[in-house]
């Protein structure tokens, strides 16, 4: 029985490999995938078929669903967008690029304001739902029941009271720790409840890899939020662990809205194959005329959206490109795009945390800033609290806030979601915020690894051969 077992572990080992060199993205993945799967199959073979696929299955064609249902339902609304569509004369080749691989095209008559930390963000956020009169669009991928989560599902269940229609919409991986009490006050409340459903589909059945990482909330289809925050109170600075929690979220108002209002939906779609009911007919903004995208990338697109816009953004910058980020675990066009910035003489800076969250993601950062130890580009670690923002700035004109972390799992299995700005004034504040988080932060010293012990500098090494996982 054993010796049969093993047998059919090693033809498994076999088969996975010849699909793995079909399908791995890389061939450093796929050598690594064949060795492993052969040498050690009764490990390997599970956590292939696990974590190995980098492409989510069956969420294009629930997208194309949705787009088709929108026609029918709501016909005027390519009508109301055309008029703040931006002519793509009027971008840049960069911008052009972005803007073709989002559902919803660059709009004007935007306006967006920026959020520092949790208490400027779940400020702005309950307000905004405390004056939905129609519906709340609720999407978060870690919800926790603790203060600001409870905080929150009063509110809703207050609002549903009131005729507000509320869709709340979480992560099964991310929001695994949420009570049942805490789903079953809400839909005892009307609210319609559903996890993102990730392992929906023949082909996603065993899945762990692919996790929603957005974080939307849209009221009545005016104002929407999306950003670095998750509802949990140490998002709000509650936690002694890790103290000060340094984050950012932006809250928008305009056409820009339905981009995000549209990538709910499409997750709705799919977690529940159901269209809620919503206003897509465009409101320009009272306050601001401000160009801006709503970007959403996932694991179903036909081309590594995520990745392409990291790479875009540095490539296009002429004098600085700065970018925030809680993980700096890059690929290799990410690198390459880096050190070809520096060359130009672009400021470039990363900004990450001198603490982790997350003890592999934090070794293997220090092989990669080490990789670039010999260039100009400043590393600075965050010592004010912990660093959770996600916020890149190229330039004096372009600022982007999201959910998209710079690692291997944001680039190319989460599904994820930012807000792109092209508005000089909007990018001055987001400089002056970065520059103050500089300010608190220690610049790394060129060779800074290399002056570690042997064990740490081993422990790192090890650490980035799990990087296509982390």
């Amino acid at each position: 029985m054993v010796a049969s077992l093993l047998i059919l572990f090693h033809v498994l080992g076999a088969i996975s490999s010849v699909h793995a060199i079909m399908s791995t993205r890389t061939a450093q993945g796929a050598v690594a995938w064949v060795v492993s799967l052969n040498t050690f199959p009764y490990i390997a073979v599970p956590a292939y078929w696990v974590l190995g696929r980098n492409k989510f299955q069956g969420y294009v064609t629930a997208r194309q669903l949705v787009d088709e249902e929108l026609v029918r339902v709501a016909p005027e609304t390519v009508t109301h967008v055309e008029e703040f569509l931006i002519p793509h004369g009027e971008l840049t080749q960069g911008l052009r690029m972005v803007d073709t691989r989002t559902d919803m095209p660059f709009t004007m008559g935007n306006d967006v304001e920026l959020l520092i930390d949790g208490d400027a963000t779940f400020k702005s956020i309950l307000q905004g739902i405390e004056g939905a009169r129609d519906y709340v669009l609720f999407q978060f991928y870690i919800i926790k029941d603790d203060e600001i989560g409870t905080q929150i599902k009063d509110l809703l269940i207050r609002k549903a009271a009131e005729g507000v229609r509320v869709f709340f919409l979480y992560d099964e991986i991310g929001s695994s720790k949420l009570s049942r009490s805490y789903r079953k006050e809400l839909r005892e409340a009307g609210i319609e409840v559903s996890a993102f459903n990730t392992t929906q589909g023949r082909r996603n059945r065993f899945q762990l890899n692919f996790r929603n990482h957005r974080k939307i909330v849209v009221v009545d289809g005016s104002a929407a939020w999306v950003g670095g925050h998750n509802v949990g109170d140490e998002y709000l600075g509650r936690d002694p662990k890790f103290g000060h929690w340094r984050d950012t979220h932006v809250r928008m108002e305009g056409p820009a809205v339905i981009g995000a209002q549209l990538s709910f939906v499409e997750d709705w779609f799919w977690a529940t194959r159901t269209t809620p009911e919503l206003d897509w007919r465009p409101d320009p903004s009272a306050t601001g005329d401000r160009k801006m995208l709503v970007i959403p990338t996932s694991p179903a697109d036909a081309r590594e959206t995520a990745s392409l816009m990291f790479i875009q953004a540095i490539s296009s910058a002429l004098e600085r490109v700065w970018i925030a980020s809680p993980y700096f675990v890059p690929d290799e066009g990410v690198l390459k795009a880096l050190e070809l910035a520096d060359l130009r003489g672009v400021d470039v800076r990363i900004l990450i945390p001198d603490e982790p969250d997350h003890i592999l993601v934090h070794l293997a950062a220090f092989t990669f800033v080490d990789e670039l130890a010999n260039t100009g580009i400043g590393f600075y670690r965050y010592t004010g609290g912990f660093l959770h923002q996600k916020v890149v700035l190229v330039d004096d004109h372009i600022a982007v806030v999201g959910t998209t972390n710079l690692d291997n799992r944001s680039l190319r299995l989460n599904f994820e979601v930012s807000a792109l700005a092209v508005d000089p004034p909007f990018a001055s504040q987001v400089a002056a915020m970065l520059e103050e988080d500089f300010a608190q932060s220690r610049k790394m010293r060129p060779g800074e690894f290399r002056e570690q012990p042997f064990w740490f500098r081993f422990a790192a090494k090890a650490a980035r051969l799990t990087a296509p996982i982390l």
